[in-house]
């Protein structure tokens, strides 16, 4: 992660925190336009949108994290329990479980 991007997640972690949650989104916003392909950003906003109660959306950036984290276990990882969340959240207890006795899960955070 660029020192650019870096600043902009610990600057959205840091209104997350305050609980601005809008400014939070327009700053990950700005740091998938400086690396789209970076799958720890994708995996920062479904977070946020877990966090606004938007577990569609949420599911949506841990399916992309996960495509975009081949090869990197940590973050298939971290993205498989995004996903997993995303559809617990939505009632798809099984589909989440499929997803947590995937492989990858095994990886620790």
């Amino acid at each position: 992660m660029s020192a650019a991007t870096r600043s902009l997640v610990t600057q959205a972690r840091t209104q997350v925190a305050h609980g601005d949650l809008p400014a939070a989104s327009s700053t990950l916003d700005r740091a998938l336009r400086i690396e789209p392909s970076n799958p720890l950003l994708w995996i920062e906003l479904g977070r946020l949108r877990l966090a606004e109660a938007d577990a569609h959306q949420a599911e949506g950036c841990g399916r992309k994290a996960l495509a975009l984290a081949s090869g990197d276990r940590l973050a298939q990882a971290q993205a498989g329990r995004l996903l997993a969340d995303a559809l617990r959240v939505q009632g798809r207890n099984q589909e989440a479980r499929e997803v947590e006795n995937q492989p990858f899960m095994n990886s620790s955070p």
